[in-house]
């Protein structure tokens, strides 16, 4: 390995490490809780180490963030195409929530932990997250145009969607389903988009 492989390698690794700390602090003690210093002291560096890296908590935040909708973004794409958009549709309800019980870190940064980041008061920034949106949104329109959710609006309807799948995730990540039994609640997970879709006029 050539030496400038070599610090590229190290400079990756010190990044993820960065990453990985912060995510656990920033999900443990709350983003407005944590500092640049905070985070230098759980992985033994000095806080201008980290500055050499990322010019502040902000943009660590950020990267963490585009990370996660990289890989959600990555199982959108992998869902299987077919020319009935309803069954898309359901793929797309089970996709979102499976990516949110097999990556709850990632998930509770991207949807359920307040985070006051300047970076996302400009939405022209956050365009990992309106990929995601607006690929979930051609999915729910074209199931639309196909006479499912006849008349829907398709910001109305692609909101109302994934209210519902964030909804589940954020009850199973967040432990308040207690008084289901939970050896059934995967199965239970699954197939509730699917009971709301059945009972509000739309089958497959």
């Amino acid at each position: 390995m050539t030496v400038a492989a070599r610090k590229m390698r190290e400079k990756e690794e010190m990044k993820t490490l960065v990453l990985e700390t912060a995510m656990k602090l920033f999900l443990d003690e709350g983003f407005g809780n944590v500092s640049i210093r905070r985070i230098a002291e759980n992985i033994d560096y000095s806080p201008a180490t980290i500055y050499l890296y990322f010019k502040d908590k902000d943009e660590i935040l950020f990267a963490l963030h585009s990370a996660g909708f990289e890989e959600l973004f990555r199982r959108q794409r992998a869902i299987p195409a077919t020319k009935d958009p309803l069954k898309r549709l359901r793929k797309h309800g089970e996709m979102f929530i499976k990516f949110g019980l097999e990556n709850p870190e990632y998930y509770n940064l991207m949807f359920i932990m307040r985070s006051p980041a300047r970076k996302f008061e400009h939405g022209e920034e956050w365009n990992a997250g309106k990929r995601s949106y607006e690929f979930f949104r051609n999915d729910v329109k074209a199931a639309i145009d196909a006479g499912v959710f006849k008349g829907a609006d398709p910001d109305i309807a692609t909101f109302s969607l994934l209210s519902l799948v964030h909804g589940i995730v954020s009850l199973i990540l967040r432990k308040r389903c207690g008084m289901m039994d939970q050896s059934e609640l995967p199965k239970v997970a699954k197939k509730a988009p699917h009971f709301v879709m059945d009972n509000i006029g739309v089958t497959a």
